[in-house]
Order: C-alpha cells, then structure tokens, then sequence
C-alpha cells in the first residue's frame, strides 16, 4: 500500500481565514459585551427597585438598610459599565483593525486586556496572541501597510 504525499498548504490563505476567523469573533465580543451590559442595567434596576422603595420594607421587623449602601452599589455600577464599554469598543475597533491587516500591536494589547476578562476572553485573547504572532502574519501586516509599487503608465 502507498501513501500519497502531503498535500501542500499554503500559509498566506491559513493565515487569511485565521484572521477573517479573529476578526469576527472579536466582533462577536464587543457584541456580548452589549448584552453583558444589559445584564448590568438590569441587575441596577433589580437593586433600585428592592433598596429604594419603603413599601418593600413595611412588614419587615428590622429598618430598610441605609440610603448610603446604594449609593456604594452605585460606583460599582459605573466602574463595571464603564469597564464593559471599554472592552466592547476595543474590541470592536480591534476586529476592524484585524480585518483591514493595520494596528496589529493595537490587537495585541487588547488580546492580552481580553485575557482578564472571564469566561470567553481568555480564549480569544490567547488564540489572537497565538494568531498574531506569528511570522507569516507579522509580514502580511507589513505587506498591507507598504504602499503598492509606484509604475503602471507608460509617458511616451
């Protein structure tokens, strides 16, 4: 029995669909983050209605809690919505960026900012970084920031 040799591959399409592939995912990422804020909305507005309103508090034996606990709830609202924005533009702005082969540091840094966010971000950001790094990806970032060969018409 023979075998057949190897097929060939080559690099530049791989490297293409892996990016075509970040690019999206990266899109889908900003898209969560959407919805991971809507969860947030919600959660706020579970929490105003609940501290906020005195007939929730009526039969209960002890007092409603002090007015300063959500004002404390507050902070932490803006500091993770703003958090949830960020990460959504950026990551946005970097699949933009993964698509049009510019900004691959830019992409880098979000790679490893995606890390820290749980549970889907780690793998993104460790498969970018992979992606990213790589040689062959490095030389088609480069190719696509180099201006094409000056020529084409002929004066004569």
């Amino acid at each position: 029995m023979s075998t057949l040799p190897p097929l060939p591959r080559d690099q530049r399409k791989i490297d293409a669909d892996h990016l075509k592939l970040l690019s999206v995912f990266h899109f889908v990422f900003a898209a969560l983050a959407l919805v991971g804020l809507g969860f947030l909305f919600l959660h706020w507005f579970m929490m105003h209605t609940f501290l906020e309103n005195p007939d929730m508090w009526k039969n209960q034996k002890g007092a409603p809690p002090p007015r300063e606990f959500f004002a404390v709830f507050k902070w932490f609202y803006l500091f993770f919505g703003t958090m949830i924005v960020g990460g959504g533009v950026l990551n946005a702005l970097s699949g933009w960026f993964i698509r049009r082969r510019r900004a691959r540091i830019f992409s880098l840094v979000v790679a490893g900012l995606d890390c820290l966010m749980m549970p889907l971000g780690p793998v993104l950001g460790v498969f970018t970084l992979i992606v990213l790094l790589r040689d062959s990806v490095a030389e088609a970032y480069t190719a696509a920031a180099s201006p094409p060969p000056a020529g084409g018409s002929c004066a004569a």
